[in-house]
């Protein structure tokens, strides 16, 4: 029997460490522990599908937390029964005595984990839908504040004006125009529309 942990934080700067202290005092080494720094949506992860290629029946997985394993109802039940039924390992769910399918292995204890794995998946689910729309309602109050998302848009030159007349009279094509202004041909509309009406 091998011993496997997996670990995953939704993104590069969130702290694994929890995870991996957990796993550590478990008996693990670095070496039998799997991380993924990516969203917890789908399995499409390039560690997790390592992680699964190398289990073989009688193996133990461990994890933190169900919502490490993934935050989607279904796919969280589909790669449970993957895992457990198709490759014939156990796992152990550290915070959740219940999912550990080492025991209980009757009827009952097999209709109490499913039970309960059912309920863990929907909660998982329910909070990554939950901090969407948090996320959505922040930015859409950052927005009505005025505040702006993404790079800031290069200045036009102190010259622009210069540069719009000589591609008014001919002297320079769009493109000439655009190269000394130095941003995107959509900024530089923009921003002669902006200065057409300043003008007037």
């Amino acid at each position: 029997m091998q011993i496997y942990g997996y670990v995953r934080v939704s993104s590069a700067d969130q702290n694994e460490e929890r995870q991996l202290l957990a796993l550590h005092e478990r008996g693990l080494t670095d070496r039998q522990i799997y991380m993924d720094k990516q969203s917890g949506k789908d399995f499409n992860r390039p560690q997790y599908k390592r992680l699964v290629k190398r289990l073989h029946p009688g193996d133990l997985l461990y994890i933190l937390s169900i919502d490490r394993l993934g935050r989607n109802y279904i796919e969280i039940q589909n790669q449970w029964r993957i895992l457990t039924k198709e490759k014939g390992i156990d796992i152990c769910v550290l915070d959740m005595p219940l999912l550990d399918t080492r025991q209980g292995k009757d009827l009952m204890g097999t209709f109490i984990a499913d039970l309960v794995l059912q309920i863990l998946s929907f909660v998982a689910q329910s909070e990554r839908e939950n901090i969407r729309h948090r996320q959505a309602q922040g930015i859409a109050a950052a927005k009505a504040r005025g505040v702006h998302f993404g790079r800031p848009e290069r200045p036009v030159p102190e010259n622009f004006a210069d540069i719009v007349r000589r591609w008014e009279t001919g002297e320079l094509t769009v493109e000439e125009a655009i190269d000394h202004c130095a941003v995107s041909e959509s900024t530089f509309y923009r921003r002669l529309r902006e200065y057409r009406m300043i003008k007037k």
